[in-house]
């Protein structure tokens, strides 16, 4: 006895050790998944905490508790961090748990990629974080507008760390979207057929397209804000004939976006709990899911709404305020959806139905004043002021923090395998309801008062201070049902009741099997008939016809619940889709970067085009547009299973490569000698980001493929083994693609 209990430490301590090892190291999507709910829960006590200073400050008039900077910076860290750490992430987190569970897969499509990024959204946030430590937090706002982040009026380090802690949280956004797509399109079980995939999942895939042709606008922006900042560029510099509305063009087309980027997963959690706590199915599924394909490309069509102020016009202010009021019929869609749902239903007002159900009543008013912001002269007279801050809280407060609560108490018991408290949560809710209204409601009176957002003080105004401090008080409520929240969660951890496999009677798949679930996640699968194979499986005849119906999910092959799909996607393998996906995603990338050279290539100072040649140019551009050819030989060779003559074309392709990043760098020295650098003017500028970001990828192709060339000649790539190969050939044709476009916009053009 005495010999255990003096090893109990030690091996405590290797156990705490290996526990450690397993979680940092993990590819498993759900303890991927856990670690982005972890992980954006502690980003969320941060901003809680900011946003309750900052109400601190403005309790009353005329309060002295921050200094006017201070206010910015946590003003700036408070949007930042809700927005990119915590809401998205959240979200990103319940699909990484729950997407591979809905459709039967036993996995992420990328599991590595999926660990790479939690680690660049952990990473990314110390890394704003790390600007307090600096004493150089950011403070101009989560937007960042240009011209206010270059020198002279913005000289301290706080905007590079904004610029360069989102670039790399915005990197592993991406491949999250990019994984949820492929994941969806290649491993849903058989019989998971587009028409029965559950709303959560449509809402996902969505979302990821959303991140994939969104954020790299808000990227190219961010680089070019830091080479503005950092290496002499004039991108958005006005007093070198910048344009400041570039800046917000391309902040815009992402900001937009986001918005829905945050809340279409939201509408799917809603599209899942709602009918089960109904004891109904989804009224209207296929215009719940078609409603939120078209949000998501009407997304993309009301980026300017956010710029009726500026001047544009009043052809591009009509233009724009049409389509956002269009964008708001979709929306109503799922609203009455939801609610003939409950219509008639035998309703269970659980904690997770609670915040469904207030979700319709906040998530509306923030519509509803949306839809006046579409008005344009109702615009103009509310724009800047707290009626904005008042609409955009609704939204997302109380549409996606309300949508995530609803999540948290419905897949609790599955994540945990207990229940949570529910006197508590009712506590929490009620805390949530009275405190986010108390909070935002009064900001729609201050706005239409005439008090503007952004400030850190204001003057003793009639009613001013009163609808202030009420606003403080109902921040702390809020703080206080948070607290509740976690308190319920700690108990229910420890104490919690024993939840089983399916405590809510639920139909879809993550509710067939073990909760928590096993590594595998499903030993056997139930047949899939519809959208609901759970319901379907109990509603078999007879105890015979359910055994029977277990019989032949055992019988099938388990590898086979991650197969499938049909048409283009189930012709091509993961990676190419995955590379294709990538690929979508930059062409957003370089599409900015060529609209800001379009703009900036006639100057009024020279050096302009006219210094570079053409000729020697088109010479090193056809060796890169031969390697397109040979890389497509090397696959017809090794499809042939000539591998000899793979290995010899695919030398070729890299021979090639090399040319042409060879020859783009003697430009850049015939450029230099000459004294043009890229800060020289706004067309070079433009010309050293567009090219040198087509040189970077050049070079990323060349690594890829001399990786694929080692292999080769390792003889580790065979004729039945070649996606890898594909991925890299299709890359490599989009960096040809490219060139293609960037050799005619910045070379041919000038023989026009």
């Amino acid at each position: 006895m005495a010999t255990l209990a003096g090893q109990q430490p030690a091996d405590l301590g290797a156990s705490r050790a290996d526990t450690l090892y397993r979680w940092v190291t993990t590819t498993d999507h759900k303890q991927i998944g856990l670690l982005y709910l972890l992980t954006t829960v502690a980003f969320f006590l941060l901003g809680g905490i900011e946003a309750l200073v900052m109400r601190l400050q403005l309790a009353v008039p005329g309060a002295t508790l921050l200094a006017p900077g201070q206010y910015n910076a946590l003003f700036t860290m408070h949007g930042t961090t809700m927005i990119f750490l915590v809401v998205m992430p959240m979200l990103l987190g319940f699909a990484n748990y729950f997407v591979p569970l809905m459709i039967g897969a036993r996995d992420m499509a990328f599991p590595r990629l999926n660990a790479l990024s939690y680690w660049l959204l952990l990473f990314g946030g110390l890394l704003l974080y790390y600007s307090f430590l600096n004493g150089t937090p950011p403070d101009t706002g989560w937007f960042s507008y240009a011209p206010l982040t270059l020198p002279p009026y913005q000289l301290r380090d706080g905007v590079d760390y904004w610029a360069l802690g989102l670039i790399v949280t915005s990197i592993g956004t991406i491949l999250t979207g990019l994984n949820l797509i492929v994941t969806v399109a290649k491993l849903r079980a058989p019989g998971m057929t587009a028409s029965r995939l559950p709303v959560f999942v449509w809402m996902s895939v969505v979302t990821g397209f959303l991140i994939l042709w969104a954020i790299p606008s808000l990227t190219a922006a961010q680089v070019m804000l830091l080479f503005d900042r950092r290496l002499g560029t004039a991108f958005f510099d006005p007093t070198r004939g910048g344009d400041v509305l570039l800046w917000q063009h391309l902040f815009w087309w992402f900001g937009h976006p986001e918005v829905y980027i945050m809340v279409l997963p939201a509408f799917g959690i809603l599209s899942e709990v709602i009918p089960v706590f109904s004891r109904k199915p989804l009224f209207g599924y296929a215009v719940v899911v078609g409603s939120g394909i078209a949000i998501g490309f009407y997304s993309f069509l009301v980026w300017a709404h956010h710029m009726f102020a500026v001047g544009m016009g009043t052809v591009a202010d009509a233009v724009f305020g049409a389509t956002s009021m269009v964008i708001a019929v979709p929306t109503g869609i799922k609203i009455f959806s939801w609610l003939a749902t409950m219509w008639g239903g035998r309703l269970r007002f659980t904690t997770a139905m609670l915040f469904c159900v207030a979700f319709l009543v906040q998530f509306t008013i923030g519509g509803l004043s949306g839809v006046h912001f579409a008005i344009v002269p109702v615009d103009w007279q509310t724009t800047d002021s707290y009626y904005v801050v008042a609409h955009f809280h609704y939204v997302l407060f109380g549409g996606t923090y309300f949508g995530l609560s609803a999540a948290a108490h419905y897949w609790f018991p599955k994540i945990t395998g207990r229940l949570l408290d529910e006197r508590l949560g009712q506590l929490h809710f009620w805390l949530t309801v009275i405190g986010f209204n108390l909070t935002f409601f009064p900001m729609h009176w201050l706005g239409l008062q005439g008090m503007p957002r952004r400030v850190y003080t204001y003057p003793d105004l009639p009613g001013w201070g009163l609808w202030n401090l009420l606003e403080t008080v109902g921040a702390f409520i809020l703080a206080a049902s948070v607290l509740v929240f976690l308190w319920n969660v700690y108990v229910s951890l420890r104490r919690g009741a024993l939840a089983g496999d399916n405590p809510w009677d639920a139909w879809t798949l993550e509710w067939a099997t073990t909760s928590p679930p096993p590594a595998y996640n499903f030993a056997t699968l139930p047949p899939i008939r519809s959208a609901r194979p759970l319901w379907d499986l109990k509603q078999a005849p007879t105890e015979r016809g359910r055994a029977a119906a277990h019989g032949r999910a055992g019988a099938a092959n388990p590898a086979a619940a991650t197969r499938g799909t049909v048409g283009f996607l189930e012709r091509r393998s993961a990676p190419v889709l995955g590379t294709l996906a990538l690929i979508s995603s930059e062409a957003v990338f370089f599409g900015s970067l060529i609209v800001a050279y379009l703009l900036y290539r006639h100057t009024t100072s020279a050096p302009g085009p006219e210094v570079l040649n053409i000729p020697r140019t088109a010479v090193f551009s056809l060796a890169l547009f031969a390697s397109s050819g040979t890389i497509w030989l090397a696959e017809r060779r090794l499809g042939r299973g000539d591998l000899a003559g793979f290995r010899l074309w695919l030398l070729a392709t890299i021979a090639l490569g090399a040319i042409f990043l060879l020859g783009q760098v003697t430009e850049y020295g015939h450029l230099f000698a000459e004294g043009i650098t890229i800060g020289t003017n706004l067309f070079t500028s433009a010309f050293f980001t567009l090219t040198g970001f087509h040189g970077f990828h050049v070079l990323v192709g060349l690594v890829a493929l001399a990786v694929l060339a080692w292999l080769a000649f390792a003889g580790d790539i065979r004729r039945d083994r070649h996606t890898a190969v594909d991925g890299v050939a299709v890359y490599w044709h989009f960096v040809d693609g490219v060139w293609v476009v960037i050799f005619s916009v910045v070379y041919l053009w000038n023989l026009l």
